[in-house]
């Protein structure tokens, strides 16, 4: 009796549950199908471009299709006007140049694997029937093993790895087929006919109607990656040392801006490689550097690996104490910010297309701040201070420092960009920034000398350094001269 109560209740709870799903199923549904379309609502927000190239794509294949609706069109290829199609499927691409570089490789694999097929055909019948499939098996073999193994060359595999896959299915196809069909001129001239009819109507709907150019994003990719350094180091200048308040969403945002461009090396070789297939538009030239880029990316990309190891030490368990602190606050503040202040510089420069000697002033004032940085740490007596204190804080100081050093690597690659893509030249009507001279860190270094056999008597010499002025001496050494030695007698 236990036993069928028991089954009966599982009865009434799978019935339960089952009629608590299908009642529940619509709103379900309704709820998926509204979040998807959401999710396509911020998917075209985001970029409207993928909108316009989807409507591009639809333009495309509605051209080719017309070897299907036009009667004298359908008699003149036939059959083989699906390549057509097939062609605009296969290399519309999103991008000017990944549609150039594709629509090329198709062409002229087809031309050159049609000719080959051709003339193998040819070399199989002049040995009979006998020898004929022999000869086809042995060429399909042989071309297609060598042309897969050359695709596994880097430079190859890079540019030319469609053509070669093309290359192989055309070369089979055409041999193949010649070998049941007679008509082997008409198969071959027919393919290579449509794979031109659709990659011409490819490329001229791609450049035409609102292009959307390989290049010109590779450019304000790399420009964003550094203005996103700087703004990291703005930001953290200011969390770091507290000498600004922002607000807590501000300053998760800008400190964790740099994040995004650790991951941007895949991205810049693919646009690069498109880029290359581009002809000239706006300010690119047909053979721009597109190579100098990626050299810029590994810059900047080590460059915010350097930040992600800064960002460690940003929240400290060990506090340093507040004198210590407020001895190096100044230079380091003054690498931090002149550091950001050249990133923005050359950022804008190169979303301009101007020359980015603007930066050179802000890059010699944050060398100047590490000199400080070092002069100040000199001064400063560990037997006052806790070692274990002001490691975190040493370590900050010495990453600002390296950091320096990149960001001065980053000026020289794009100053080298400048040059090859002819930037315009700004005439600046502002004299340069020169950092301002402290009372004794640019006049002056201070040695105290303690006379060890006279504990009352300290003897203080005072040198003075001079300088040069002009930005083209400032990797002069500098010239010491001793103007002042005092003594003081302590009683």
């Amino acid at each position: 009796m236990d036993i069928e109560s028991t089954t009966q209740g599982n009865k009434v709870g799978c019935f339960a549950h089952l009629g608590k799903f299908l009642m529940d199923l619509p709103r379900n549904f309704k709820s998926k199908v509204v979040n998807f379309a959401r999710s396509l609502k911020k998917l075209g927000q985001d970029d409207p471009r993928r909108v316009i190239h989807s409507l591009k794509v639809g333009i495309a294949l509605t051209l080719v299709s017309l070897f299907y609706y036009s009667r004298p069109l359908y008699d003149g290829f036939g059959v083989a006007g699906m390549w057509a199609v097939l062609t605009v499927v296969v290399v519309f691409e999103f991008t000017v140049g990944g549609t150039l570089g594709k629509c090329l490789n198709r062409g002229c694999a087809t031309l050159l694997a049609g000719a080959l097929g051709v003339g193998a055909k040819h070399l199989a019948t002049t040995l009979g029937k006998r020898g004929e499939p022999i000869i086809l098996g042995g060429l399909v073999f042989i071309l297609a093993a060598g042309a897969t193994f050359f695709r596994f060359c880097p430079k190859i595999k890079q540019r030319y790895d469609y053509g070669i896959t093309i290359f192989i299915l055309t070369f089979s196809l055409v041999t193949v087929s010649g070998y049941r069909v007679e008509q082997i001129f008409e198969l071959a001239h027919q393919r290579l006919a449509t794979v031109l009819i659709g990659a011409t109507a490819c490329m001229v709907i791609s450049i035409f109607i609102c292009p959307v150019w390989a290049g010109e994003d590779l450019h304000k990719l790399v420009a964003s990656n550094i203005e996103k350094l700087a703004n990291y180091l703005e930001g953290f200048e200011g969390e770091y040392f507290q000498c600004m308040e922002d607000n807590e969403k501000t300053k998760k945002s800008v400190l964790e801006g740099y994040k995004s461009v650790l991951n941007t090396k895949a991205n810049e070789e693919s646009l690069a490689n498109l880029a290359r297939w581009e002809p000239g538009h706006g300010g690119f030239r047909l053979r721009h550097p597109w190579k100098q880029y990626l050299e810029i990316g590994a810059l900047v990309r080590q460059c915010a690996y350097r930040l992600e190891t800064l960002n460690t030490y940003l929240y400290p368990q060990i506090q340093a104490s507040f004198e210590f602190k407020c001895k190096i606050q100044e230079p380091c503040t003054k690498m931090s910010s002149e550091s950001s202040k050249a990133l923005k510089a050359i950022s804008s420069s190169m979303k301009t297309m101007t020359d980015p000697s603007a930066a050179k002033c802000h890059i010699e004032n944050s060398k100047a701040a590490t000199k400080d940085l070092k002069i100040a740490l000199e001064t400063i007596l560990l037997e006052d201070v806790e070692v274990l204190a002001i490691i975190s804080v040493a370590t900050v100081a010495a990453i600002l420092e390296e950091i320096t050093k990149s960001v001065d690597k980053i000026y020289e690659s794009v100053s080298q960009l400048s040059h090859l893509a002819h930037f315009k030249s700004v005439e600046s009507n502002v004299s340069p920034e020169k950092p301002p001279l402290g009372p004794l860190l640019h006049r002056g270094i201070i040695n105290p000398v303690v006379d060890i056999y006279n504990s009352d008597h300290v003897e203080i010499m005072i040198q003075d350094i001079i300088t040069t002025d002009s930005p083209e001496k400032l990797n002069a050494p500098e010239k010491i001269i001793p103007t002042c030695k005092a003594s003081i007698i302590c009683h």
